[in-house]
């Protein structure tokens, strides 16, 4: 038997996942329906199911909640595993009728036909990265609501901040001294000691990310791209994964959503604002990375450029055009190492 027989002999499984159950259906390649089970989640179960599918079967599960114990689940149990992208399959809500069988069905159908909208399987080194990098930043976003907090109490009793920054060294001093009372001293208190507990929080993280990726020479190439520290390589290095699935860098921007979104029929065609699909912690990093950039560094010299020929009106703009030169930049630093191009341009 040839290698093009043996692969059509393979059955084809649709999982639609679900936080505690889900519908398994097995078809065969040239799409006949073999079965159809409901199990309750849990690895052993899933592995028993796949078992009945034979030998490397292929498995597609939508990139849902919870989808990594299901992925790895498969894995061991010998499956070739495909993660289906949410937005490639959400065609499935515009049908009369939607149930978990038809939904696994054509999960199975996409897959055996090669219309499969495919998202990548992170390995589970690069998801423990991006877990720490995310819960960073879910941190900092708590930690700027405490700090918004503080300021709305201030406001609702007159109080005039004088000062640029309210937690620094300064400001944390004249706060001390500000005569609030009842409900509104409770509450800034109160705030205060959940900022001073979150940057502990915060800096613990730091550490267990930076001891999470030393000796990773992605990290300490990117670093090495002006507007880049710690902080923002950690974001890049775990939300781009491995860098070689990307052809080169123009496939890079598009996966991040910093491109801008193309739609033509016929003779017109219409070019939009960015698509913003993809990471959007890894774009944020991007745009402030690049606003942190001196004035002698590509990536600001191409951000003034724009600015100086279409005015201020296009900062937006020429701030989004110099975050993809900065994920240029990313993407070689990633694939080789180092950046060739800031090297010559250093020598130069």
């Amino acid at each position: 038997m040839d290698d093009k027989q043996a692969y059509g002999e393979r059955q084809i499984v649709g999982i639609d996942l679900h936080r505690d159950r889900s519908v398994l259906l097995r078809m065969t390649a040239g799409g006949e329906r073999l079965g159809r089970v409901r199990i309750d989640n849990s690895p052993a179960a899933l592995k028993d199911q796949i078992a009945k599918a034979g030998p490397l079967p292929r498995v597609v599960l939508e990139a849902t909640y919870g989808w990594y114990w299901a992925a790895d689940a498969l894995g061991e149990a010998g499956a070739e595993v495909h993660l289906a992208h949410p937005l490639g399959v959400k065609m499935f809500g515009y049908r009369r009728v939607k149930t978990d069988e038809r939904d696994a069905a054509d999960l199975a159908d996409l897959l055996r036909m090669g219309r499969l909208p495919e998202a990548w399987i992170a390995p589970p080194p690069v998801r423990e990265i991006r877990e720490l990098v995310r819960y960073r930043h879910k941190l900092i976003q708590t930690r700027t609501s405490a700090k918004d907090q503080v300021h709305a109490v201030l406001g609702k009793t007159g109080v005039r901040v004088p000062v640029t920054d309210l937690f620094g060294r300064r400001g944390r001093a004249w706060l001390a001294g500000v005569p609030l009372h009842g409900p509104y001293a409770l509450r800034v208190a109160s705030l205060l000691r959940l900022i001073a507990f979150l940057d502990d929080e915060i800096a613990g993280v730091d550490a267990h990310t930076a001891h999470a990726l030393a000796g990773h020479p992605g990290y300490a190439a990117v670093q090495t791209i002006p507007g880049i520290g710690p902080i923002f390589a950690a974001v890049m290095v775990a939300e781009i994964g491995d860098v070689t699935r990307f052809a080169g860098p123009a496939q890079l921007c598009s996966w991040a959503g910093l491109t801008p979104r193309h739609r033509a029929s016929d003779t017109r065609v219409h070019r939009g604002p960015i698509t913003k699909q993809g990471s959007p912690l890894l774009r944020w990093a991007c745009v402030e990375a690049v606003q942190r950039c001196r004035a002698d560094t590509p990536m600001r010299r191409l951000k003034d450029r724009i600015v100086d020929r279409r005015g201020r009106k296009a900062r937006n703009i020429a701030k989004t055009a110099a975050a993809r030169k900065l994920l240029t930049l990313v993407y070689y630093a990633l694939r080789d190492g180092e950046v060739r191009a800031l090297a010559k341009a250093t020598a130069a």
